[in-house]
């Protein structure tokens, strides 16, 4: 596996917290880089941010501007850091595009900067599992990787599934 495009969209993996539906403004954050370097990550990345979003907030503008971004860039493996409410739309949107790449979203269901947070988790097993996969767009979420087609959040049970 060659270099990696890292983009950033905000989420509760970036420590975002948002308040409220009509209030999108967020506390302190945490920079994805702090959990490449503590993790000892030796990947060569290149990090960028598209946006900072609560993903309730995200459009199809957005996530055409995220196309845009992947598509442009001469990187063959796409990271993107997401929040979890309407990750499985980007991932979707981005999938039925056809971009010959390989594009993994995750995201944390804790937010980044809290003590417990399953972000450095989901981030590492994300990372790792991108040189195993073939051109498409994944969600990697608790170990477990899904394809674009079939992925949705169980909002009962706070999980990521299989979608038939």
């Amino acid at each position: 596996m060659g270099r990696i495009l890292i983009i950033t969209t905000g989420g509760t993996i970036e420590g975002q917290d948002y308040n409220s539906m009509e209030n999108s403004s967020v506390g302190p954050t945490v920079s994805i880089e702090v959990f490449l370097q503590s993790a000892n990550i030796t990947y060569d990345y290149t990090i960028e941010n598209a946006f900072q979003k609560d993903s309730r907030f995200i459009t199809d503008e957005d996530r055409l501007h995220l196309a845009e971004k992947i598509s442009s860039s001469n990187f063959d493996h796409i990271l993107i850091t997401h929040g979890t409410f309407t990750m499985a739309e980007t991932a979707k949107f981005l999938g039925k595009l056809g971009i010959e790449k390989t594009i993994v979203l995750v995201g944390a269901f804790i937010l980044g900067t809290e003590q417990n947070t399953d972000a450095p988790f989901n981030l590492g097993y994300a990372l790792g599992s991108m040189k195993h996969l073939r051109e498409g767009v994944y969600v990697a979420m608790h170990g477990r990787i899904f394809l674009w087609e079939n992925v949705r959040k169980n909002l009962d049970r706070n999980q990521f599934e299989e979608e038939f």
